[in-house]
């Protein structure tokens, strides 16, 4: 397989034979590539069954078909096969980035985020990027001789989005801007994946109208396009064929741009895509600037809708209260967590806990403290 990579893959393409390896040293597989082993590695662990019941958008529970954080990160990693695959990047490395991306995300989706980041304001903040990092390096503990995962650089790298230098530390000290570009396709997969099911989320829980979804540029074409195609399309079939036309148009618009900037870079290897000074992943600028106004069209009549942030805002009220009542009484948090306590601090410690927790066991819980 290793031989089929070298063959078949782009020269700035990742390959499991030239990983830079993990923190601890593992002797390798007789038949699965190291990136096969780091994909199984998350798909096996606890936090990532924990991503069925914790809300993307919509509060779990409110809707048998509506996303959860699970399968928002199974079509991001479908997605970012897709991309990585007509790129001729390592698909295994873009979909174990993918699968693992959310793995740190708090119960109740952004807004319980923004509650622990609050919460731990004066104690390091919070961020997902972050906790996902601690989650398969120190959090999950399937093996007796080390902590986490132990995944490999590459996809640990992969989950360092958002960091403020753009500055990467490889295992040799030396420091750069850009990850690789399998990390960045799963990074623009992710925004396609929102974009898109968001939408569809939305629609299917009837707080956006036709009106209000015309105003946009990004559903106004899709749609266009298909009655073009399907002239007696009728909802609710004509919106799911809007947003699978928004995500072929994103990803096809994606591939062609990367395919370009790629080209123009001259980039011979994933060093030297890590020593550019921006990421080659991109949009055409004309889908960036809809993208963007996509965006803000989401936060204006979906994230802070009234029957979502009313929900969320008490639902984090609860993540509030639970938290501090683990600063008052860390007993609670069991055996396993306390013990960290003196290396991670009380703070830390009661956030990775609560990070950790699904939207109903985190309800189930304040039923138990606040009666």
């Amino acid at each position: 397989m290793e031989a089929t990579e070298r063959a078949v893959l782009a020269p700035f393409a990742e390959k499991s034979g030239e990983s830079r390896g993990r923190k601890y040293a593992e002797p390798s597989h007789a038949y699965r590539t190291e990136f096969q082993r780091d994909r199984a590695r998350i798909i096996h662990s606890r936090a990532f069954r924990r991503m069925e019941y914790k809300t993307q958008v919509f509060l779990n529970g409110a809707g048998d078909h509506l996303r959860t954080r699970l399968t928002h990160s199974i079509e991001v990693a479908s997605i970012s096969r897709t991309i990585a695959r007509a790129l001729r990047l390592n698909e295994d490395l873009a979909e174990a980035i993918a699968l693992a991306h959310d793995l740190g995300h708090a119960p109740f989706g952004h807004s319980g985020e923004e509650m622990l980041a609050e919460c731990m304001r004066a104690h390091g903040g919070f961020n997902h990027n972050r906790q996902s990092l601690r989650v398969v390096e120190l959090l999950e503990t399937p093996y007796p001789n080390f902590p986490g995962l132990n995944l490999t650089f590459e996809v640990r790298e992969g989950l360092r989005k958002h960091e403020a230098s753009h500055e990467f530390p490889a295992p040799e000290d030396e420091k750069y801007h850009c990850p690789s570009l399998e990390a960045q396709v799963a990074d623009l997969a992710d925004e396609i994946t929102y974009y898109s099911h968001d939408l569809d989320d939305a629609v299917d829980f009837e707080i956006l109208s036709a009106t209000q979804l015309e105003e946009n540029e990004v559903w106004r074409r899709s749609h266009h396009a298909v009655l073009a195609n399907y002239a007696g399309a009728r909802q609710p079939d004509l919106h799911k064929l809007i947003i699978r036309d928004i995500i072929d148009n994103e990803v096809h618009d994606l591939v062609t741009a990367s395919a370009k900037s790629i080209a123009e870079s001259g980039v011979q290897s994933a060093d030297d895509v890590r020593r550019q000074m921006t990421q080659l992943i991109r949009y055409s600028d004309e889908l960036a600037e809809a993208n963007r106004a996509l965006r803000k069209f989401l936060y204006q009549n979906v994230y802070y809708h009234p029957r979502v942030s009313e929900v969320n805002r008490r639902a984090c009220e609860m993540l509030r209260r639970i938290f501090e009542a683990y600063l008052v009484d860390p007993d609670r948090l069991g055996d396993g967590a306390t013990r960290r306590i003196e290396k991670e601090g009380l703070y830390r410690t009661v956030c990775d806990y609560v990070a950790g927790m699904t939207d109903r066991y985190l309800m189930e819980e304040y039923v138990r403290i606040a009666g």
